[in-house]
């Protein structure tokens, strides 16, 4: 089993996320501008309920903290000093920052306390399930592990497919002769990987080489340019892992399939196939047929395993008949 265990977590700003959601949850920027750069390290967001009652025991500072409906009734139901004074607890800790949902009227005492202690609060008009969707989405991409490592990732047959192998064994053209042939380049030369989810491994290219590959004696070409814009994918779930491997006599390579190898990124183990690469060998095609039989397998039909049943049924009736 092969692994690659590397990568790193991340940190995005208030800036960043309010950016990447403005015109998706229609981001209104009301107070705490100062604080654009306060770090949300957690994709998981908070609603501030229980907090905005004087009780933040148990308030996350990591977290975004979402403000519905029923917070913002129960500080209208307050008096103002009570108001003030629950606002002040509740703006002790150092929070990321605040979302108001559904276009409430927000307190001014909110609005205020937010201004002095630096804590951004947003205002989206849309209900609090659809902005604890949207949020929580964005960050669990946005501070997701990532590593970055040299390969190839293309979809073939809609199967996203990892190609490994060492500098100049023919990554680049193999995965243009796929491309040639109609199917999706995702990232050349280098693939950042990300976890989405305990068993789900994504994979895109960098921004700056993406939609572009570097090919030996030809230099760097753009594909979408090449090719049209159904020849790129922005980013595709790993399935398959293939390694191109220089051809040596005595090697031992797999022949029936019945082997079933994983290699692990981040923990995460994957189907890992070996492909000798050799004069002649069309590298495309294989590539397209273990894409096709990776398909099969996932339907429940493995062809070697059949194969290897029906071998051995084959060779009992061959020594009862010997028996008799």
């Amino acid at each position: 089993m092969r692994s690659d265990h590397e990568g790193f977590k991340c940190e995005i700003s208030v800036e960043d996320l309010f950016e990447a959601n403005r015109s998706k949850l229609d981001l209104e920027w009301i107070a705490g501008r100062e604080g654009k750069r306060n770090p949300i390290r957690k994709p998981r967001i908070q609603k501030s309920s229980m907090a905005l009652t004087g009780y933040t025991a148990h308030i996350d500072t990591a977290k975004i903290q979402i403000i519905g409906e029923t917070e913002i009734s129960y500080l209208f139901r307050l008096s103002p000093a009570d108001r003030k004074e629950n606002l002040l607890k509740f703006s002790q800790s150092p929070l990321p920052c605040c979302i108001v949902t559904k276009g409430l009227e927000i307190p001014e005492e909110l609005v205020a306390v937010c201004e002095d202690r630096n804590i951004p609060l947003l205002l989206t008009p849309h209900f609090s399930s659809h902005c604890i969707q949207q949020v929580t989405s964005y960050l669990e991409k946005a501070l997701a592990r990532h590593l970055t490592r040299p390969g190839v990732l293309v979809d073939v047959y809609g199967v996203g497919i990892l190609i490994l192998g060492k500098s100049g064994i023919g990554k680049s053209e193999c995965a243009l002769d796929l491309i040639d042939r109609g199917h999706r380049l995702v990232a050349d030369d280098a693939v950042t990987i990300w976890k989405n989810g305990p068993e789900t491994l994504m994979g895109k290219s960098p921004e700056m080489t993406r939609r572009h590959m570097e090919i030996r004696g030809l230099g760097v070409i753009n594909i979408k340019d090449l090719y049209g814009v159904s020849s790129i994918q922005h980013e595709k779930e790993i399935e398959l892992v293939v390694e191109l491997m220089e051809w040596a006599p005595g090697d031992n390579v797999e022949r029936l399939g019945l082997d079933e190898r994983a290699y692990r990124i981040m923990d995460v183990p994957k189907p890992f196939l070996q492909m000798p690469v050799r004069p002649g060998r069309n590298m495309a095609l294989i590539i397209e047929v273990a894409a096709r039989n990776h398909l099969l397998k996932s339907a429940g039909h493995f062809s070697a395993r059949r194969f290897e049943e029906r071998l051995m049924k084959r060779i009992s009736r061959q020594h009862e008949e010997t028996d008799a």
